[in-house]
């Protein structure tokens, strides 16, 4: 992992791994570090559980070298997350879709200016039960047919005929995940999702959802497929040009359409300005996260992209 150094921050000292909850950030010395002391507070950030397995492992690597900072990473989902930035309990609002209009417009309600930071590349993934042995693709068209509320249970023959005449049973994250959003917008074209699905935030449920019925179906992050592809069959999506499957390549090529999408952090200004923990850990997130998101199952940006998110924080502490 690459040592870093914010501009005009001293540098860091390595220690134990610790991972705390904590409901406020602290503000820390800036006069601790320009005389070489470690630095000490807290950074809080919340939001996406589909981007908290990469904020998990910068956090603890982080604090593996600052353990007198205390990184809090919540799982409220993306417009939870944004909910409480606004609120101003937290630093950082993890988010796997772009930040809404309304989101926008309450954050400035509160007068809290912020930068919007990518991290990694993911590839929405539909997964099926392990021992499904008809459903190896779908296209865009069939996912719709399959997902959007008609009133009355769904089975796999309504979609295609040859398919079982058994119930389908959906699993989907909850409607505060920003997951739930971009499938929302991409697939069901703001249609209502099947009134019966299981909807949750904790993507873990999902997994042991679709896992334990064969005629089950979900979709979520694509390090949750990875960890869990023993259990789980990835179905191919096809966007119009033949069934493509999730992986590496396809994600970071833009292939896997139309479920690749990026992934964002948004960091309050002030913070960073006023609060040299903060925007040494901002520092650290961009210096890393290439690294980290491949560790834990994305696909890292290119170079370009993290340069023009660290010239971002540089000029937020001049």
């Amino acid at each position: 992992m690459k040592s870093f150094k914010f501009m005009a921050l001293t540098a860091v000292m390595s220690g134990a791994i610790a991972i705390t909850a904590a409901c406020g950030s602290d503000a820390s010395s800036k006069s601790d570090s320009e005389n070489g002391a470690a630095l000490k507070g807290n950074v809080v950030m919340d939001g996406s559980s589909t981007v908290y397995p990469i904020m998990e492992a910068v956090a603890e690597e982080y604090m593996a070298e600052q353990p007198d900072v205390k990184v809090s990473v919540g799982v409220k989902g993306t417009g939870g997350g944004f909910e409480k930035f606004s609120a101003g309990e937290t630093d950082f609002s993890n988010a796997s879709r772009p930040i809404k209009d309304e989101e926008k417009a309450a954050l400035e309600k509160a007068k809290i200016d912020y930068t919007e930071l990518k991290v990694a590349f993911d590839g929405l993934s539909v997964v099926v039960n392990k021992d499904n042995d008809f459903v190896d693709s779908l296209t865009v068209e069939e996912l719709q047919k399959l997902w959007v509320d008609t009133g009355k249970p769904k089975k796999w023959s309504d979609i295609r005929p040859e398919w079982p005449n058994e119930e389908v049973k959906f699993y989907s994250p909850g409607t505060d995940s920003g997951t739930y959003d971009y499938f929302n917008e991409v697939i069901l074209q703001e249609k209502p999702i099947a009134a019966d699905a299981s909807l949750s935030e904790d993507d873990n449920f999902l997994v042991q959802g679709v896992s334990g019925d064969k005629n089950a179906i979900g979709f979520f992050g694509f390090a949750y497929y990875e960890e869990n592809k023993d259990k789980l069959k990835v179905v191919k999506i096809d966007g119009g040009k033949g069934p493509v499957e999730p992986n590496h390549d396809t994600i970071q090529s833009g292939e896997y359409a139309p479920l690749s999408r990026p992934l964002f952090t948004y960091v309050k200004n002030s913070a960073v300005a006023d609060k040299e923990q903060v925007a040494d850990y901002a520092q650290f997130l961009l210096e890393n996260a290439a690294d980290l998101a491949e560790e834990v199952g994305y696909v890292k940006l290119p170079e370009e992209e993290y340069k023009k998110d660290l010239d971002k924080l540089e000029a937020l502490t001049k």
